[in-house]
C-alpha cells in the first residue's frame, strides 16, 4: 500500500540531524481553473521542473500539493538533483525522493504531502531539478499561475534524468510542487512575502530568477551574518480582502505565510484591492474585472486588512513589514480617484508605526516628473509591472538591517 502521509523525521538508516527546518522556496497553490493552465490531463507522464532555492542546508524535503485536485494523486517515482547554470545535472547529485520510506505515494484529495528528508547538501541560491512521475490520470493539478522557473512534460517514467528530449512539452505553470524546505547547519530564518503580481514577478524574464524577491535573496546570501531565506508567496491578480485570482491574502495567510517553517519576518505587499475597486469599467477591461467580484473597498478597508495581517503575524512571534503601493498611472486600471486612495494608504504605511519596517516601493518606482507613473525604464510597457531592471531597483532599495 502506498504511503499517504510523510513527515520530515529521520528514518532508519539516515544520518541524524538536529537543525530546524526552514522554507527556502515556495509557490502559493492555486486551483487550475483560476486563470492557470497546467496542460492537463497528465497520465503516464513525468514533470521535470527547475527551482532556485534561496538559502542552503545539509538536507532538503519537498512539499507536493493536491489541495485543488479532484481525486487522490499518485506519485510513481520522484528524484531530485543539483542543476548547473546550463540546466545540466551535476554528476553525483541525483537522489531518489521517498515518502514514509517508500518510493511511491498517494496524496489525499485536498491535502499536501511532505517527502522524507533527502541528504543533499545545497548552497544558497542552488538550482534543483525535480522529477515527478505520475503513472495515473490527473485531470486537475494544483498549480501556481505565474511560471518563473523552467519545466517540461516528458512521456513515461523519465525520472532517471536522461537528457531533455527535443519533443519535451514546456510547462506553462508551476505544477504540484509548492515548497522546498532545507535543514541548515546554522540558525536560519525565513522571510515570507505575501503579495500580488508585483511580488509574483510579472514582467520579469522567466527562468532567470529576476523577481525582486530573488534579487533580495542574492543580496542576503552575499552579506555576512545570520542566514536568511526568502519565500515569495505572490499570486498575480491576488487581493487582500476578497477572492478573485487566488484565495484572498487574508484567507491564505495562515497556510502560505504563518505555516512557513523557520518564519522570522513577514512582508505585506498587496495593492490590487484599490486598483480594481476604482478601475474605470471600460468595455475592453470588463471581462478581466469580472474575475474580481464583490463590493468596492476603500482606504479604511485596506488599512484594516493590513492591521489584521500585522496582528496575526505578531501573535505568531515574528516581525512584520509592509511595502508601499507603487504607481500605476496610464495602466488600464488607473483612475485619479484610485490613485488618491493609493497615496492615502501609502502615507499611513509610512507614518502609522504599525510595522517593524517599511519598504517604500512607491518612492523607488515613481517618476519624479509625474509621481502617478512608474519611471519608463522600470516597467515592461504596461505602466503596471516591473521589468528586470525595475525589480532589481526594488531589491536594491531594501534596508537589509530590517531583517537583523
Amino acid at each position: 500500500m502506498d504511503s499517504v502521509i510523510s513527515t520530515p523525521s529521520d528514518f532508519e538508516g539516515s544520518t541524524p540531524h538536529t537543525g530546524a527546518w526552514v522554507r527556502t522556496w515556495g509557490a502559493s497553490p492555486q486551483a487550475p481553473n483560476d486563470s492557470v493552465s497546467c496542460v492537463e490531463p497528465f497520465e503516464n507522464t513525468t514533470l521535470r521542473q527547475i527551482v532556485r532555492i534561496s538559502g542552503g542546508g545539509q538536507r532538503i524535503l519537498l512539499r507536493i500539493s493536491n489541495e485543488y485536485g479532484t481525486a487522490p494523486l499518485t506519485i510513481g517515482a520522484a528524484r531530485v538533483a543539483l542543476t548547473d547554470t546550463d540546466d545540466t545535472i551535476r554528476p553525483g547529485s541525483v537522489h531518489t525522493v521517498t515518502f514514509g520510506g517508500r518510493s511511491t505515494a498517494t496524496v489525499p484529495l485536498g491535502a499536501p504531502i511532505l517527502s522524507d528528508p533527502v541528504d543533499l547538501p545545497t548552497a544558497a541560491l542552488s538550482r534543483l531539478t525535480i522529477n515527478l512521475y505520475l503513472p495515473g490520470r490527473v485531470d486537475t493539478a494544483t498549480c501556481h499561475g505565474t511560471f518563473h522557473t523552467l519545466g517540461w512534460l516528458l512521456p513515461g517514467d523519465a525520472t532517471a534524468f536522461a537528457p531533455l528530449p527535443a519533443h519535451a512539452t514546456p510547462l506553462p505553470a508551476q505544477a504540484l510542487i509548492t515548497a522546498v524546505e532545507v535543514q541548515p547547519e546554522t540558525p536560519t530564518q525565513a522571510i515570507a512575502v505575501i503579495g500580488d503580481s508585483r511580488v509574483d514577478g510579472m514582467g520579469s524574464t522567466p527562468g532567470t530568477d529576476r523577481r525582486w524577491t530573488d534579487r533580495l535573496a542574492e543580496r542576503l546570501a552575499a552579506r555576512p551574518g545570520p542566514a536568511l531565506c526568502v519565500v515569495s508567496q505572490g499570486i498575480s491578480g491576488n487581493r487582500l480582502l476578497a477572492d478573485g485570482i487566488g484565495t484572498a491574502a487574508l484567507a491564505r495567510f495562515d497556510r502560505d505565510i504563518l505555516a512557513t517553517p523557520g518564519l522570522g519576518h513577514v512582508v505585506i505587499a498587496v495593492g490590487n484591492d484599490l486598483f480594481f475597486s476604482f478601475a474605470p469599467h471600460a468595455e475592453e477591461s470588463a471581462g478581466f474585472l469580472s474575475m474580481f467580484p464583490g463590493p468596492p473597498v476603500g482606504v479604511d478597508d485596506v488599512i484594516a486588512g493590513h492591521l489584521q495581517l500585522a496582528a496575526r503575524a505578531r501573535a505568531h512571534g515574528v516581525k512584520v513589514h509592509a511595502a508601499t503601493i507603487a504607481p500605476y498611472g496610464s495602466s488600464e486600471m488607473y483612475s485619479a480617484e484610485g490613485d488618491k486612495a493609493r497615496e492615502r494608504v501609502n502615507a499611513w504605511i509610512r507614518t502609522s508605526g504599525a510595522f517593524d519596517g517599511v519598504l517604500d516601493f512607491d518612492a523607488v518606482w515613481r517618476d519624479p516628473a509625474d509621481p502617478t507613473h512608474i519611471r519608463g525604464d522600470l516597467h515592461i510597457g504596461d505602466h503596471l509591472h516591473g521589468s528586470d531592471a525595475g525589480y532589481a531597483a526594488l531589491a536594491e532599495s531594501i534596508d537589509l538591517s530590517l531583517f537583523n
